[in-house]
């Protein structure tokens, strides 16, 4: 397991909270170069971060606030959204402040450059890896892989159910899991997530027909409705005009075809609720995928995804 973990997850953790205690376990953290973690307090005017060490304060300079600021890739954005956030960083030397106290200087910078060179550069299309959602946007979801280093994953590539925002699924601070689908120059990761969350049968196999179940509208179109039953199977109910995509409903199931990869289904009831997201359920959380298949073997139309290998 990578020690490049998403920014949040060892600030609450034994070892980083010794780091923390003192000004002479500062100095052995300093000395051994380790990874902390701790929350920014403020990004000042010239946007340098000031962080809460416990014992102090200390100072990450904005060159050494996140990787690409010193070229021009990054904008400091990426810094000035990590007020009242954790951050990870190396203690790359020491001052002190007028009253005394040491007064670290930090680098977020160094430590994804570390996670860069050591961690996502020996990626490869397939892999599946934890992360942690950091926000929403109409096209996507954006996540932490690993020392607030970002990744995307398409809205099309968060389940085989369409939904109408990344919302729909997930929410901030949110950890999943994600599956590489290419890596660019070593930097440039996207992701996937519809195949962690299992194939049609995987899905099909938590329902009979007869049941009565819990489903959302995601769709009406002319033919009929869409009702999502899990994030990675829909099914067909027949139209109706009183209903609307986002409603929850409780739905019937006449039948299953996995030849055709339909579901048929009967809307009993179509209404507004306000329930919490439900947290992904995952058929692969980890390993590598090569192939994977959504479609059932009778199935005369086939749906996967291959991860192949970039091409130097």
């Amino acid at each position: 397991m990578s020690i490049y973990k998403p920014e949040g997850q060892l600030i609450h953790t034994a070892e980083n909270t010794a780091a923390l205690r003192s000004a002479s376990s500062l100095l052995d953290a300093f000395t051994a170069q380790k990874i902390l973690e701790a929350r920014v307090l403020i990004c000042d005017s010239d946007h340098n971060l000031v962080v809460d060490l416990g014992c102090t304060k200390g100072i990450i300079p904005r060159l050494e606030g996140a990787v690409g600021i010193r070229e021009g890739i990054t904008k400091d954005i990426a810094i000035i959204s990590r007020v009242n956030k954790p951050v990870c960083f190396q203690i790359i030397s020491l001052d002190h402040w007028e009253d005394g106290r040491i007064k670290p200087i930090l680098s977020r910078r160094a430590v994804q450059q570390q996670c860069y060179d050591e961690y996502i550069s020996q990626l490869t299309p397939g892999d599946i890896i934890p992360a942690v959602v950091t926000h929403l946007e109409p096209f996507g979801c954006f996540v932490d892989i690993g020392c607030g280093i970002p990744s995307l994953i398409p809205i099309d590539a968060i389940s085989v159910s369409r939904i109408s925002h990344p919302s729909d699924r997930f929410r901030p601070g949110q950890e999943i899991y994600a599956v590489i689908k290419t890596v660019e120059d070593g930097i440039r990761v996207t992701l996937s997530h519809k195949e962690l969350l299992g194939t049609w049968e995987d899905n099909a196999a938590l329902f009979t027909a007869g049941e009565t179940v819990a489903g959302i509208v995601r769709s009406v179109e002319d033919y009929g409705v869409f009702v999502e039953l899990t994030p990675n199977l829909a099914g067909l109910a027949e139209p109706r005009d009183d209903v609307y995509p986002g409603q929850h409903a409780s739905v019937y199931i006449k039948n299953l075809i996995p030849e055709k990869m339909k579901v048929k289904l009967i809307i009993v009831d179509a209404f507004e609720a306000k329930y919490e997201i439900e947290k992904p359920r995952y058929f692969i959380d980890g390993g590598h995928l090569t192939r994977w298949v959504y479609s059932p073997g009778c199935s005369g139309r086939v749906i996967e995804t291959v991860f192949t290998a970039n091409k130097e």
